[in-house]
């Protein structure tokens, strides 16, 4: 059910106003009392200690010194000698306040009496007088000087004080929520008039009248709004326009991207199963040819050889192009998890640990005991393993991999570094791209297919995640961003 924006703000501000109120009746009730009773104690402790400061400063005019105190701060003050005998008070009757003093000093009054706080120096203590229904607050214990001390203040009743202070608060909260009600009725007419007309002006819009023209005269921002309509309405005529001229070439491009995807899917699954059978009759056949077929043994065997490592590397495109075939049209979701990349990219290094030892690499990782990521841990293994091999297989001069993950703000990048030639530019852009070699000779030579780096592309965009290339002067340097834990 909707209400008019009129109902909403005047509900809306009597609901303030009262829980206003509220609050402060609330707070008042609950808090003041304790508030009243925490400044007295900050009071009575301070003048403690301007009273000791006094004592040991041995001034002649110590009595009008404390007198002067007492005044200002409401507070009967007993000083004493060590052993009672001469007095300074402030108080109307010192005699009683000393035998309260010594009473304390004794243990002798002990009834109505609540401890505070208790030190080496003095003991504050809140204690009553039933007779007259009174209650005070009281410091006392030794100066250091060795004189004794008695500081006592009431604790006037508050509770006549809050409940005086809450009818006030409600009776000047009614009358200023009646004054604010009968201004805020007056002001909102005024202020959902334009408001109202920018909805009808809306509703017309969205029925594609854009004949429709706000006429309002808030002088404030609503008039800016409207003028902002009025500018939209003509764009949003101008823009449909347009938009029905694009759509129809936008359809002609929809069509001839499946008709490419379809052409790239056709070419992916016919790849793969055209290379099927002749790897299969190649295996097959060297593996008769080991069987002594052929008359010479060292030629039958180098032959074999030859076919059987052939066979092994299409078979490893054919893996790479599926798998790439599978990325690339949804085939193979995305399972997002949290993990500890760190451990795995040690598990990648010591599984190539002797294909590292082979080529004389000098294997550097530099991180963090763990680093939590979100990814597919699995797709993000295989994307280690293609840069992994990658800078093993273009490695050069110093023959060092360095191996970093580090965080960048909520990200986690991983790098793989190897010295080598840097990727020359006109071809940077072009790595990603699928059977795209630099050096032919030098992939065809470790048998690489050109489809490695199209599959961590596939896997990080699978992630909607960065993944790059930067050349160095002594090498080149792979990298994958990942969401941090």
């Amino acid at each position: 059910m909707r209400h008019s924006i009129r109902t909403q703000l005047l509900v809306t501000f009597i609901g303030m106003m009262l829980l206003t109120l509220v609050t402060v009746g609330l707070i008042n009730g609950l808090f003041l009392g304790r508030f009243y009773k925490y400044q007295k104690t900050r009071q009575i402790k301070k003048t403690y200690q301007t009273i000791n400061e006094l004592s040991m400063s041995q001034k002649d005019d110590f009595s009008s010194d404390i007198m002067q105190i007492s005044v200002q701060e409401n507070i009967d003050i007993l000083v004493t000698d060590s052993d009672f005998s001469e007095i300074n008070s402030t108080g109307k009757d010192p005699n009683l306040m000393a035998i309260r003093l010594f009473g304390y000093y004794t243990g002798f009054y002990q009834d109505a009496i609540d401890v505070i706080e208790k030190t080496e120096k003095y003991v504050l203590q809140e204690a009553s007088e039933e007779a007259i229904s009174t209650k005070y607050l009281e410091l006392w214990g030794q100066l250091d000087n060795g004189d004794w001390f008695l500081l006592w203040t009431p604790l006037e009743s508050i509770e006549k004080a809050v409940t005086l202070s809450n009818e006030f608060y409600i009776v000047v909260g009614i009358f200023v929520t009646l004054i604010a009600v009968i201004a805020i009725t007056i002001l909102s007419g005024r202020i959902t008039a334009p408001i109202i007309q920018l909805n009808d002006l809306s509703q017309r819009m969205a029925n594609l009248d854009f004949e429709a023209k706000y006429s309002g005269h808030a002088n404030n921002e609503i008039d800016q709004l409207g003028e902002n309509f009025n500018k939209m309405s003509g764009e949003l005529e101008r823009t449909i326009s347009e938009l029905k001229t694009a759509n129809a070439e936008l359809q002609r491009d929809v069509k001839k991207r499946e008709e490419i995807d379809e052409v790239r899917k056709d070419f992916l699954n016919n790849v793969s199963h055209e290379l099927k059978t002749p790897i299969a009759l190649i295996s097959g056949y060297a593996e008769g040819l080991k069987d002594n077929i052929a008359e010479d043994k060292e030629s039958r065997d180098f032959y074999c050889d030859v076919i059987i490592d052939e066979s092994a590397k299409m078979s490893t495109m054919v893996g790479k192009l599926l798998s790439l075939n599978r990325l690339e049209f949804g085939n193979d979701p995305t399972v997002m998890e949290r993990f500890d990349i760190v451990p795995l990219i040690r598990g990648v290094v010591q599984g190539m640990k002797l294909l590292l030892d082979e080529k004389g690499a000098q294997v550097t990782f530099s991180s963090e005991d763990s680093m939590y990521v979100w990814g597919d841990e699995f797709k993000i293994e295989e994307v280690v393993t293609n840069f992994m091999s990658n800078a093993m297989n273009h490695l050069d001069y110093e023959r060092k991999i360095d191996i970093r993950v580090r965080r960048e703000g909520n990200l986690v990048r991983t790098s793989v570094f190897n010295t080598g030639d840097p990727i020359p530019e006109a071809d940077i852009d072009k790595i990603w791209d699928k059977f795209y070699k630099v050096d032919k000779a030098r992939t065809r030579e470790y048998g690489g297919s050109g489809i490695g780096l199209s599959i961590v592309k596939a896997i990080m965009d699978g992630h909607n995640q960065e993944c790059g290339v930067k050349n160095y002067g002594n090498g080149v340097e792979f990298y994958f961003m990942l969401e941090g834990k």
